[in-house]
């Protein structure tokens, strides 16, 4: 099987590698020093389960040297992936499969609008993994998981055939099924933490230390819940105490790659993850008053760091 990676940082490079150190053809798009040292050394994996290096079939940046794949996994930002699917497009071949790992709600959405419906899955990832160096993932903590699935939670041979090509590269997946309630269980966490993190600057423990701003949590994520059950996705309250189970349990220090960037001055998913309820509230008539207010505090910051990139 031809595989193709696009992003090797912390998810694609793991998950990537993975699949490369298992036998099979995988191609890397990496960038920069990331590229020169993975083509000239390698693709080094620290990880809590083993560390492993692989030398991948392909590594470059420019995507017309990639042969036709026949599964493309997509390890970049939610906001990169309209033009990341415009980049990917003139590659694929009729049966190629288009897996999504992005954190984000609407991933699946963004690729049908740029590519054909019938070559998307829907997927998500649990990983603790980031880039360490030029070469190297380090991954640090969770057991490495892949969530995956059709739109209509039809078991088809696809992928039934994915399933066991996991397996085979020792991944840990599963095929659940509501795809839809995974993906957004995920983000009721993620956006819960994320732009409150990047607001305040400071780890989970110190926001659930703060009654204040503990119970703005509590209320930016019952917005989320709101907005998720308008748009006829089964959230259930256990839910909602279940992601507050995961906060509660997030050693000292913990933040989001989200609030890293946002504190780095990074272009970040803002707009995927508050963003998008403030916009899918306002579409729906759900209030969101606390995620509209971390929207826009941060806002001018998010711009800023996106006019930087240019």
């Amino acid at each position: 099987m031809e595989i193709l990676v696009y992003g090797i940082g912390g998810v694609g490079g793991y998950f990537g590698g993975k699949l490369a150190h298992a036998g099979y053809n995988v191609s890397m798009i990496a960038r920069g020093e990331h590229l020169k040292e993975i083509q000239t050394n390698g693709l080094e994996i620290e990880s809590i389960h083993g560390n492993f290096k692989v030398n991948p079939k392909l590594v470059t940046s420019d995507i017309r040297m990639v042969p036709k794949p026949e599964l493309i996994i997509l390890g970049v930002k939610s906001w990169q992936i309209p033009s990341v699917a415009r980049e990917i497009k003139p590659i694929m071949g009729d049966d190629t499969i288009v897996l999504p790992l992005q954190n984000g709600a609407d991933n699946y959405e963004k690729l049908s609008n740029i590519l054909p419906e019938k070559n998307i899955l829907a997927g998500l990832c649990f990983i603790v993994s980031f880039l360490d160096r030029p070469g190297k993932i380090k991954h640090t903590a969770f057991e490495p998981m892949i969530t995956f699935g059709e739109i209509d939670n039809s078991r088809t041979k696809r992928v039934l055939q994915m399933k066991q090509i996991f397996v085979e590269a020792g991944i840990a997946s599963t095929i659940p099924e509501n795809i839809q309630l995974e993906i957004w269980k995920k983000f009721l966490f993620i956006c819960t933490v994320s732009g409150l993190g990047g607001l305040t600057r400071v780890s989970i423990d110190k926001i659930r230390e703060s009654k204040y701003l503990s119970e703005m949590m509590r209320k930016s994520a019952r917005e989320i819940l709101q907005v998720g059950k308008a748009k006829d996705i089964p959230l259930q309250e256990k839910h909602l105490d279940m992601v507050f189970d995961i906060i509660n349990s997030q050693p000292a220090g913990t933040t989001a790659s989200t609030q890293r960037d946002i504190m780095n001055g990074k272009p970040s998913e803002l707009e995927n993850f508050n963003g998008f309820i403030v916009r899918e509230g306002e579409r729906l008539n759900v209030e969101t008053p606390v995620n509209r207010y971390i929207y826009e505090c941060l806002k001018p910051m998010e711009e800023k760091a996106r006019k930087s990139e240019e």
